[in-house]
């Protein structure tokens, strides 16, 4: 069966089956060796426990945790498949090629959640289901535990020989191993005629001791530690007060060494300070009366460069003032040489002038010609339309006189017939007037009884005889 277990429900259940009966303190060591190695012992405990009271294929016997090895009868036909083939399985691949009989596989195969929580399956980590009783792994337990089981298996006690055969069944070990191992534990006693038996009640009070003595290990460490860190933190501190007095010592050694230095170095420079004033006095001297020398130079010297300052002014004053006049010059130079340019321009035009002068008075001469003829005949047009005009004024005259005749005509007509559609107005009021009256003779009940019968009796003559 290849591959490692899945959960540590697997890994219970595998412990469990190989010493059928063992406490949840005996089970952390065998779980935190197998998968919770980054775990401290009390955690892999609380997680071990947890583990089996969750879960119903483990059950409790006084203090002992056993497995339940009956198991689900829904699993029984999963169970019987996996002992004929002899290695792990694959639930979905047992689905997946059930492809005619699926029904059936289904009903034969429960969930996973069943097969979890019964006894005699454990899952491994490439999701392949296989038997708790399949190939047990005794590497990863221990020779003690070994011997235990051995031992359990056997109450009655067994040889150093005998359980030599029975644990090279299990692992290879040698006689001299399990002989240190038997002498180093108070729990395997000696029956009698070299019979070691193991006692359970011995273990129980070894490992409560062992844990006290742990305990008290610890805290003994502790306190060790704890004492080492004060005492050393008490060295350094005093290192570090010796270290500094030390340098204390040497740097007022120094500073004593300094100042007798600096003393010597003090009157040495006092010497050579007072040679130095003799020799800056002499200096001092001398440097006055070459300044008064070089005062003297520098008056003359300004008094020549003020000379010549004013010589140059008046030079280049003399200079500006004749490339002025130059200017000026040439600028007149080009006035005037473009005022006799203007003077030929305008010579040119008075002729131009003069000329087209002439052409326009020719012009003028024959245009008032022209227009004094126009002026004759348009005058001859004007009397030759007034009199035309007047025929004309005579004609419509006339015309207005007919026409303002015929409309007194028209205008007498229109009063007639106004009186005539007076007169029928008023006759149309009176015959209205009739006819009411007749409506109201015709209500009386009497003339219309009478004309009723008055109507009969014309029927009845048009009647053919």
């Amino acid at each position: 069966m290849g591959g490692k277990l899945n959960s540590l429900t697997d890994v219970l259940k595998k412990t469990l089956f190989f010493f059928e009966a063992l406490s949840v303190a005996e089970l952390a060591p065998h779980v935190q060796r197998r998968m919770l190695k980054d775990y401290s012992l009390p955690q892999v405990e609380e997680r071990v426990n947890l583990c089996l009271n969750q879960n119903p294929c483990f059950y409790k016997e006084k203090e002992n945790w056993r497995l339940d090895l009956e198991g689900n009868k829904e699993n029984d036909q999963f169970y019987s498949l996996l002992l004929k083939k002899g290695q792990a399985l694959n639930l979905r691949e047992i689905l997946k090629n059930a492809n005619s009989k699926k029904k059936k596989a289904k009903k034969i195969l429960s969930e996973e959640a069943c097969l979890i929580s019964d006894g005699r399956f454990i899952q491994l980590d490439n999701g392949f289901w296989g038997l708790t009783e399949w190939e047990v792994e005794t590497s990863h337990y221990s020779l003690k535990n070994l011997l235990i089981k051995a031992m359990k298996i056997h109450p009655g006690g067994l040889s150093i020989q005998q359980l030599h055969q029975l644990i090279n069944s299990w692992r290879s070990t040698d006689l001299k191993t399990i002989e240190g191992v038997l002498k180093k534990l108070p729990y395997f006693e000696i029956a009698g005629d070299g019979v070691w038996s193991y006692n359970p009640t011995a273990r129980v009070m070894y490992e409560d001791l062992l844990k006290k003595f742990l305990i008290i290990v610890g805290r003994q460490k502790s306190r060790w530690h704890y004492d080492r860190t004060r005492w050393r933190n008490m060295f350094e501190t005093m290192q570090k007060n010796f270290q500094e007095a030390a340098s204390g010592q040497r740097e007022a050694a120094a500073a004593l060494a300094e100042k007798m230095e600096l003393a010597g170095q003090h009157e040495y420079l006092l010497t050579q300070m007072a040679e130095k004033d003799l020799l800056l006095s002499l200096r001092k001297r001398e440097i006055l009366r070459y300044r008064e020398h070089l005062a003297k130079l520098e008056a003359k010297a300004n008094s020549i460069l003020y000379q010549c300052r004013l010589w140059v002014k008046r030079c280049k004053e003399y200079q500006a003032e004749a490339g002025r006049l130059k200017e000026i010059l040439a600028k007149n130079q080009g006035n005037l040489e473009g005022l006799f340019t203007k003077i030929q321009n305008h010579k040119d035009r008075d002729r131009e002038n003069k000329i087209k002068i002439s052409e326009l008075k020719e012009l003028h001469s024959t245009k008032v010609a022209e227009l004094q003829t126009e002026i004759v005949e348009l005058k001859q047009k004007i009397e030759r339309e007034r009199v035309s005009s007047a025929v004309k004024e005579r004609k419509l005259m006339d015309e207005i006189s007919i026409l303002s005749n015929d409309l007194k005509k028209s205008l007498q007509t229109e009063e007639e017939f106004k009186r005539s559609y007076l007169f029928a107005q008023q006759e149309l009021a009176a015959a209205q007037e009739g006819y009411k009256r007749l409506e109201r003779y015709m209500k009386n009940p009497l003339v219309a009884l009478v004309l009723q019968i008055c109507s009969f009796f014309s029927r009845y003559s048009k009647q053919p005889i």
